[in-house]
């Protein structure tokens, strides 16, 4: 399945250290197998609809559209949420 990621989450990804870009870049590669994705959970609320990857203590935010995955966001967890 395509994945996509918007402008905000890829100006997010530009700026990651170099070792959770690429644990950000292999969790990207694992969405192409959506939905036998391990590991994402659905959020709740605001962002129902939305599904999150976790690497460490960074999470990738998705929302699945159709035939397309969208990366909506990849933050450190402590402030993805808000």
């Amino acid at each position: 399945m395509p994945v996509r990621i918007t402008p905000e989450a890829y100006q997010q990804i530009a700026v990651l250290p170099v070792s959770t870009h690429r644990r950000v870049l292999s969790v990207l590669e694992r969405l192409e197998r959506w939905p036998t994705v391990s590991g994402a959970k659905p959020l709740r609320r605001e962002l129902k609809g939305c599904f999150r990857v976790r690497t460490g203590d960074w999470r990738v935010v998705i929302r699945p559209q159709g035939q397309i995955v969208w990366v909506i966001a990849v933050d450190n967890r402590k402030d993805v949420y808000e």
